[in-house]
């Protein structure tokens, strides 16, 4: 897998270090964010002729997604869906669900934020405050080491090399916390750590606190020793659109804008490119998952350095883009290979939506 991974970030982003212009869009007048009813199928929409995009460029960018086989993919622009972007393909509908892999990540991250909101977490607490001693494998002393924070940037310092399993004998000491970053499924402890200190279950306090409160649809599901979301195409929407709102959905605070701040900024030393289980693009060098080696230049050259995404296996992409007032959704099966969420497919991809935005 790490022969995988080294060749994917050699053939497919040794160019990444490359300037590459994106496209300005001429915007009308900064308007209030538009936020779909809770409990209704409508959603406001604005068309690409008062975007002053380029029409023409709509159907290729269309035809290339249900070419990589994507399954749903829409353009939020300030909350409303660009007409004609919404199209569901591959014998996916409006009414599918489809799971999220890894860019749910950043659900638990939000939700990290929520209870930190409410008190019941401090992210920069141990985990065995709330977990107990005996949740690794590792010395008591290097375990007390590990902090929320670690889980939510990646930067436990436990074996990467050992497989997804999060029970105590599957995690095993490589590193001081904070010292080494590692893709690992250890951030899921995140969870527990959650429902402990709420006193409910992780989809009970999950449901309360953000996806009810937004309208969201799906609901979680264990898969290869992880927690998975799946929800159709405009649930995902709904949460990028209130990541993009600063932590809002009309006149509610769902999670704190400086959490939010937070979570998409750099957060360690190591990886530039990482925030809070968020994926970062703009930054001078970034890591991938399976590797400790640091490449050069931007996540994602083709897209605006502003952006920020959540990034899932076979690429499920959720972009968020504050520059341009974009949220955009892509589910479905891998582009080409398989993937952990990152691909060449998302440099393609920005190319096509460039096309149309300019």
């Amino acid at each position: 897998m790490k022969t995988f991974w080294l060749c994917i970030a050699i053939l497919c982003f040794g160019l990444s270090s490359c300037s590459s212009e994106t496209a300005e869009i001429e915007q009308p007048q900064d308007e209030a964010i538009y936020f779909p009813p809770l409990t209704s199928e409508t959603w406001e929409m604005v068309s690409i002729s008062e975007l002053g995009w380029n029409a023409s460029q709509l159907q290729p960018l269309l035809e290339y997604l249900a070419l990589k086989h994507s399954k749903g993919f829409l353009m939020l622009y300030n909350g409303k869906i660009v007409e004609g972007t919404e199209s569901y393909m591959n014998g996916h509908s409006a009414n599918t669900l489809w799971y999220w892999a890894s860019a749910g990540k950043t659900l638990t991250s939000t939700m990290a934020g929520i209870a930190q909101d409410k008190g019941l977490i401090k992210i920069n607490t141990k985990v065995s405050d709330y977990l107990g001693t005996g949740w690794t494998s590792a010395p008591l002393e290097k375990e007390n080491l590990i902090t929320c924070k670690n889980l939510l940037t990646m930067t436990s310092g436990l074996d990467d090399g050992l497989g997804d399993g999060v029970l105590a004998e599957n995690l095993h000491y490589t590193a001081d916390a904070g010292t080494r970053w590692a893709y690992h499924n250890v951030y899921v402890k995140m969870q527990d750590v959650i429902s402990k200190a709420s006193n409910q279950t992780w989809n009970a306090y999950f449901n309360s606190q953000l996806r009810d409160p937004i309208g969201m649809d799906g609901n979680w599901f264990t898969f290869e020793n992880s927690n998975v979301y799946a929800s159709t195409t405009r649930s995902m929407a709904r949460f990028g659109l209130m990541i993009y709102a600063k932590g809002k959905w009309g006149n509610t605070q769902i999670v704190s804008e400086n959490f939010l701040t937070q979570a998409t900024t750099t957060s360690q030393n190591i990886n530039e490119a990482y925030g809070y289980l968020w994926w970062l693009n703009g930054k001078p060098t970034y890591h991938l998952p399976q590797t400790q080696l640091e490449f050069p230049g931007s996540l994602i050259p083709t897209a605006p350095s502003d952006m920020y995404a959540a990034l899932g296996k076979n690429d499920q992409k959720l972009y968020v883009v504050p520059s341009k007032k974009l949220v955009i959704i892509r589910m479905g099966e891998a582009a080409d290979a398989q993937n952990f969420g990152l691909s060449d497919f998302d440099k393609v991809l920005w190319s096509k939506i460039n096309a149309l935005i300019n």
